[in-house]
């Protein structure tokens, strides 16, 4: 660490000194406390009568350049703009749910303000949502960790981010296939790692197959992240897919694996939800499994997030969060644990309800001309090809489909090449029957018009 020493480059007529450092210039007036050094002084020559401008250079970091800013955020943004500016706008954009927070969760949240539990916690959650965590994932995942391997974060994101921070180095490859959640790439190219990008297709479920795993695989692949049920697809993994996949990760212990299961519960297969480190465990030892209350519990907005994985992984992940964050919020933490110890029936019913608008959405979505559909096995999305309707409408790209469509429609949609996708659409179904009804009329106007 070293100090630094700001010394006054030039002195001008109205008593005031010019500092340059680093490209960016202040100034400096003698007898203030401003930066710098100061010397007493009882009078000052008149200010002079223009003012002067000195312009001000700010140069942004190599790393902050190399993100964008959430797609999903922007389209979101921009139809709410919109709609405050009287646009009659349906938006298809949120990815969270449009229910309320369960009762119990809110009380508790509530009574942690009344009763003054709103100091600082541990950084990595308090012992009793750590209990709750490793009860919940010995429970629903046949996983037993201890709190030592618990972390409990600032929403999942958050929990992600301090992952790709505690275990990447500037060399290190993460592999991430595509379509992918939106932040994915970016917290990888936040750590100086590169992300490798695996296409998927709707043929293939847009799920990774273990050959395509295989061949990304080299010497400086260090991670893989993966999200089942998939953002923005909704397409899960099986056991038997997951037990190929290990088959494939178990000649390359090198490479950790962090799976993104916060899309758990929001669930209608076949078969009940897996997640790797149950199928495999011989991949325990350097899987972090994440999960969290947003999807499940319709509480996004309180920002609990959390994860299970090796002590020594856990443990320079909190460090990195006791160095940007500290403790997510302790009220919401008491609302988190009221999430996950209560009654869970509002999470089945949740489910119900996402069940009964996918089913009636994704087959109405795919009869759209120029439109292809696959069902999903959960989360709340439709993910469309729209190639066809590229071609109808005559337009380059789904930026350019999802533009035209909120133009002319009012109805607001994400693109797919945000999700590394291109020419593709995602629709969110976590939204009412009745929009879901409008928003098929505007779409079936809009592609007929062609």
């Amino acid at each position: 660490m070293r100090k630094a020493c700001v010394q006054p480059l030039d002195e001008r007529s109205d008593g005031s000194r010019l500092i340059a450092r680093g490209g960016v210039l202040g100034m400096q007036t003698k007898g203030s406390h401003g930066f710098g050094y100061y010397k007493p002084r009882t009078s000052f020559p008149p200010a002079p009568k223009q003012a002067e401008y000195i312009a001000v250079s700010i140069q942004l970091s190599r790393r902050v350049q190399r993100v964008k800013p959430s797609p999903t955020m922007a389209a979101t943004a921009r139809a709410a703009r919109l709609k405050a500016e009287g646009r009659d706008i349906i938006s298809l954009t949120a990815g969270e749910p449009d229910f309320a927070t369960p009762t119990e969760a809110a009380e508790a949240g509530i009574a942690a303000i009344r009763d003054g539990a709103t100091r600082y916690t541990d950084v990595g959650g308090t012992t009793e949502l750590k209990q709750a965590i490793c009860d919940k994932f010995a429970a629903d995942n046949h996983l037993h960790y201890n709190r030592a391997q618990i972390l409990v974060s600032c929403g999942a994101k958050q929990t992600l981010f301090n992952l790709c921070m505690a275990v990447l180095d500037p060399g290190d490859e993460a592999i991430i296939p595509a379509p992918y959640w939106v932040s994915y790439p970016d917290m990888v190219r936040l750590a100086d790692a590169t992300p490798v990008i695996v296409d998927t297709t709707i043929e293939t479920g847009y799920k990774l197959t273990p050959r395509q795993l295989a061949a990304a695989i080299t010497p400086a692949t260090r991670l893989l992240l993966i999200n089942s049920p998939c953002n923005p697809t909704g397409a899960a993994y099986s056991r038997l897919e997951w037990q190929q996949l290990g088959e494939v990760l178990a000649a390359h212990p090198r490479v950790l694996i962090g799976t993104d299961d916060i899309y758990e519960k929001i669930w209608w297969a076949d078969e009940p939800f897996s997640t790797l480190a149950e199928v495999c465990p011989a991949l325990y030892e350097r899987t972090i499994t994440i999960n969290g209350v947003s999807k499940s519990h319709a509480m996004t907005g309180w920002r609990i997030g959390y994860c299970g994985g090796p002590a020594e992984i856990i443990t320079a992940m909190a460090t990195i969060q006791g160095q940007s964050t500290s403790n997510p919020s302790s009220v919401s933490q008491r609302a988190a644990l009221a999430a996950l110890r209560g009654d869970q029936r509002c999470v089945a019913d949740m489910n119900a309800e996402y069940q009964r608008r996918h089913d009636f959405f994704i087959p109405a979505l795919a009869a759209l001309p120029g439109f292809e559909c696959r069902r999903a096995e959960g989360s709340f999305y439709a993910f469309v090809r729209i190639t066809g309707a590229l071609q109808r409408l005559g337009l380059a790209d789904d930026q350019a489909f999802c533009d035209r469509l909120l133009e002319t429609e009012g109805l607001a949609l994400v693109p797919g090449s945000g999700f590394g996708a291109p020419g593709h659409v995602r629709l969110s179904f976590a939204t009412s029957r009745a929009q879901l009804e409008a928003a098929l009329e505007r779409l079936g106007r809009f592609l007929r018009s062609a």
